[in-house]
């Protein structure tokens, strides 16, 4: 009777179809290649440990980024529904990104959340600065109006970062974190004179203050960029700046040594109101974002093609030209291509180049978005809602093609690149 009971278990066990958890883990690892956004490869993980243990210790090819939105939602690429992480602290943070990190910055100081592992990195507070030189002070020359028995205070000889701290409102432009000992960041100002000037502040993740160069000149500077080593420093003007960075001998913190020039950019591009017949008037905003591709510093200039109605300027189509930085002979060289099997995904906070062809994808395409620093509203939208848009360098065609749409109101979106 027993031995009966056994051969029926072992029939039973026989008929019992496997189980998704037993199929070979090299396998599994094919079935991950075959999932290039992010959110597919965390359900395939979430299935069983033996799933979970194969996305682990899988070597796969990045997944393609994430867009996060101030509120905290965020989007899966290529798809259009938006999600949450289960983990709180992922809304509020206030224009600027660093690979995977989102910047939260604070009264009593700023620090970074990584909403895939949870990590966190503080930095100091705007407020806490040590100044180079030390006892350094604001200077100020008036200026007599032509034709009035009136002055004016300006900035002398020209602003600098103890102009601008006055502000009332301070916005990180762009964070970078080079480095496990090193952050630098665009700090602008919200003072009508200092236009939309910002300086360059360093310091060590965990340190109680910043460091920045007291009398430097302020500059309109579009974007930065680590490469090999170096930090480089891109100006609306098109100069390409290279930031010497030594150690602060009492603190071993990090300081800006010395700020040179190492490619002069083109004076003769510039913005003209053009007027037609029929009294439409039309004009050009350029914006510049810094990119390293195949090992080559790339600078991206957009420009995008305004019409002006009364005293609002409103945002039209976009064109774009590609540069790469010749430091040997500083120059900026006009490029028509991204690089072997490159696409770029740029964005005001944070902008990377990645392989096409991993993702299936067509390479030179140019990924960006709607992106405007906050001390930086040049124009407005028709639509009010935005999306991702691509630009094809093959044929300098703009296209929508993925579904996700957001208002204009969370304009600040950001790229988020997981594994970097």
């Amino acid at each position: 009777m027993a031995e009966d009971e056994a051969t029926a278990a072992r029939a039973r066990q026989q008929r019992q179809p496997p189980s998704w958890a037993d199929i070979p883990r090299d396998l599994a690892v094919q079935v991950l290649r075959f999932l290039p956004a992010q959110v597919d490869r965390a359900c395939f993980a979430a299935v069983c440990p033996q799933w979970r243990a194969a996305a682990r210790n899988a070597l796969l090819p990045a997944p393609l980024p994430l867009l996060a939105l101030p509120d905290g939602a965020f989007y899966c690429l290529p798809y259009g529904k938006p999600f949450r992480f289960p983990r709180a602290g992922c809304a509020g943070y206030k224009t600027a990104a660093c690979g995977r990190w989102l910047v939260f910055p604070h009264d009593d100081g700023c620090f970074l959340v990584d909403p895939f592992a949870g990590a966190t990195v503080t930095l100091p507070a705007l407020s806490r600065v040590r100044l180079r030189p030390p006892n350094a002070v604001a200077s100020y020359v008036n200026v007599g109006i032509a034709g009035r028995n009136a002055h004016v205070s300006m900035f002398y000889p020209h602003a600098t970062w103890m102009h601008i701290k006055t502000s009332d409102k301070m916005p990180i432009n762009k964070l970078l974190l080079c480095s496990q000992n090193l952050v630098a960041a665009f700090i602008g100002s919200s003072l009508a004179n200092a236009g939309r000037n910002s300086q360059i502040l360093v310091c060590q993740p965990g340190a109680s203050s910043w460091s920045v160069r007291a009398y430097d000149k302020c500059k309109l500077f579009e974007d930065m960029a680590f490469y090999r080593g170096k930090l480089y420093a891109l100006a609306h003007d098109e100069n390409l700046l290279v930031v010497n960075i030594s150690q602060d001998p009492n603190t071993g913190d990090p300081q800006i040594s010395q700020i040179g020039q190492v490619i002069k950019g083109d004076p003769t591009w510039s913005s003209v109101l053009i007027t037609d017949d029929d009294d439409t008037s039309t004009t050009d905003k350029k914006k510049l974002y810094l990119v390293e591709s195949c090992g080559v510093l790339l600078m991206v200039r957009r420009k995008v093609c305004c019409r002006v109605v009364g005293k609002t300027v409103v945002a039209g189509q976009n064109e774009f030209e590609v540069f790469k930085a010749d430091l040997e002979n500083s120059r900026w060289v006009n490029v028509t291509t991204l690089g072997v099997d490159q696409m770029v995904f740029l964005g005001r906070p944070c902008s990377k180049a990645v392989s096409a062809s991993q993702y299936g994808m067509p390479n030179d395409q140019i990924f960006f978005l709607d992106d405007v620093m906050e001390n930086n509203k040049e124009y407005s939208y028709e639509e009010e809602t935005t999306s991702v848009s691509v630009y094809d360098m093959r044929s300098a065609e703009v296209s929508s093609p993925l579904p996700m749409a957001w208002k204009h109101e969370m304009i600040s979106a950001t790229w988020l690149f997981p594994w970097d």
